[in-house]
């Protein structure tokens, strides 16, 4: 039986299987001048931004505090919507759209969940080996923390 063809259990009417993008999060944890980058345990490797899930009943904010106390230990204050990056090719494991935010990191960190290590970046020393498009959310941050002078 595929999933298609499936039917209420109640009613025995036919249900719909919807595939949608997925709404994820992204946090950039500023702390002590740097910002948090986690070292992933699972594919794709290399430096992210802490993130995830959006839960069922839990509101945009609430998942990046959630993932950002699971991934780093640190409570994040101060949120700040940097934007929503919606690209279907931005993570190869499914269409993901994930809202993105600024915020400050209290506590010392440390890595869990499916963080391997994390590590304090300087802004003027970030990684190259970046996940899914995290480069170009980074850089996008650093336009907006340090707009150019000119136009």
């Amino acid at each position: 039986m595929s999933f298609d063809s499936l039917a209420c259990p109640v009613c025995n009417a036919p249900v719909k299987f919807y595939r949608n993008p997925v709404p994820t999060v992204d946090i950039i944890i500023e702390l002590d001048g740097g910002i948090i980058l986690i070292r992933r345990k699972f594919e794709p490797l290399g430096f992210a931004l802490p993130g995830g899930f959006v839960d069922y009943g839990e509101s945009l904010e609430q998942a990046a505090i959630r993932e950002a106390r699971e991934e780093t230990g640190l409570e994040i204050s101060d949120l700040v919507l940097l934007g929503c990056y919606s690209d279907p090719a931005r993570d190869s494991r499914l269409h993901t759209i994930s809202t993105v935010f600024i915020a400050q990191g209290e506590g010392s960190p440390l890595a869990g969940d499916d963080a391997a290590q994390l590590t304090l970046f300087p802004l003027t020393d970030l990684p190259d080996t970046l996940c899914f498009d995290h480069r170009r959310i980074l850089d996008d941050y650093l336009r907006f923390k340090f707009p150019p002078l000119l136009p």
